[in-house]
């Protein structure tokens, strides 16, 4: 697990590496639900400082434990025509971003099985994070790299670095909505991923109050 306290700098960090990252792998080859549906379901209380990428794993894996079962029933119910669409965040979410460092990131492997079961049934993934838009190709490449099908991806744009980040995923949720889709599902590690509606069920990871980005 990252030393870092200051998960925004620790983000930064990231960032930057992976913007560097990206063009030297490049180069060569080239919580709540919105009609009010059940509550967010959440990992474990354990301590931030106690953890470890094992713990991190399993109480990854307890959340999609129980994610997978409603997907199961969710995606069995597809009303004709329906579009569904699930939305996951990025960082420690989709991709392992602060137990170590490298480029292309790996996949968090509990998500991962959940997203393949989804995409693998007709399921569009969405991917909204804070990310800035500068790195908005190397995100691309690494979802991707790791096997998700990318539907769309949001970063922030520069005007959107001045908004509140829960605002600002809200409305993008609400945008892939205006496309047409039925989000079935909203998971994140993070209040802000999960806040402001506009998904039928969300599922919290673990961020250990904070201390992971």
């Amino acid at each position: 697990m990252t030393s870092s306290r200051r998960p925004w700098l620790h983000r930064a960090c990231v960032t930057a590496v992976s913007a560097a990252a990206f063009v030297a792998l490049a180069a060569p080859a080239e919580a709540a639900s919105a009609t009010g549906g059940p509550a967010a379901v959440t990992a474990g209380t354990t301590a931030a400082a106690a953890v470890d990428y094992a713990t991190w794993q399993k109480d990854c894996q307890a959340v999609m434990d129980q994610a997978l079962p409603y997907l199961e029933q969710r995606i069995a119910a597809t009303r004709p025509g329906e579009k569904q669409a699930i939305v996951f965040d990025v960082d420690n979410t989709t991709l392992e971003t602060d137990f170590g460092f490298s480029y292309p990131s790996p996949a968090n492997k509990p998500v991962q099985e959940v997203a393949k079961y989804a995409q693998d049934r007709g399921v569009a993934l969405f991917f909204v994070t804070a990310r800035p838009g500068i790195i908005s190709s190397a995100t691309d490449y690494n979802l991707k790299y790791r096997g998700y099908r990318v539907s769309g991806l949001y970063v922030r744009g520069f005007l959107d670095l001045f908004k509140n980040v829960a605002d600002y995923k809200t409305a993008q949720r609400v945008d892939i909505e205006s496309k047409g889709y039925t989000i079935i599902a909203n998971i994140g590690n993070s209040a802000t991923d999960l806040s402001g509606g506009h998904a039928e069920k969300t599922f919290k990871l673990p961020d250990y109050d904070g201390q992971l980005s």
